[in-house]
């Protein structure tokens, strides 16, 4: 699959905040990865200034945050700031995790792009990437 940019579709997936639990996060990566997808994983306990600068230089398609703390508004808030100071508006921004659906149009207002609660199909989490970034087959 290449992304408009002519290049595999590019995913940075961190787990922000002192949530310890990744293994949502891992398979996702790697369901991602079996779609054709590369993938960069963060790890555990980042922060949204260090998932800002590393967007800014790996200059992703897709940033997405795994989310189980329930600090995923504050988290949230952050980056939204950090996003507009780093100029990443045009990356495709996805939240997963435990997002009770009350917080679901906040985090649209900040900029999300789409919520995957937990359990959410992986299925529609690759079929949102690759219809949002533009994808083609090859």
């Amino acid at each position: 699959m290449t992304s408009r940019r002519g290049r595999p579709i590019k995913v940075l997936i961190a787990k922000v905040g002192l949530d310890g639990h990744d293994r949502g996060a891992k398979v996702v990566a790697r369901t991602l990865m079996e779609a054709g997808m590369e993938v960069l994983y963060m790890g555990l306990r980042q922060s949204a200034e260090r998932v800002a600068a590393a967007a800014r230089d790996e200059d992703p398609d897709v940033v997405g945050f795994s989310l189980l703390s329930g600090a995923h508004v504050p988290i949230c808030e952050k980056f939204a700031t950090l996003r507009k100071q780093f100029d990443l508006e045009g990356m495709l921004w996805l939240v997963g995790g435990n997002i009770p659906p009350r917080d679901h149009a906040h985090l649209r207002e900040l900029g999300v792009d789409a919520v995957f609660p937990t359990g959410s199909s992986l299925d529609d989490i690759v079929e949102t990437i690759t219809r949002r970034t533009g994808v083609e087959k090859t």
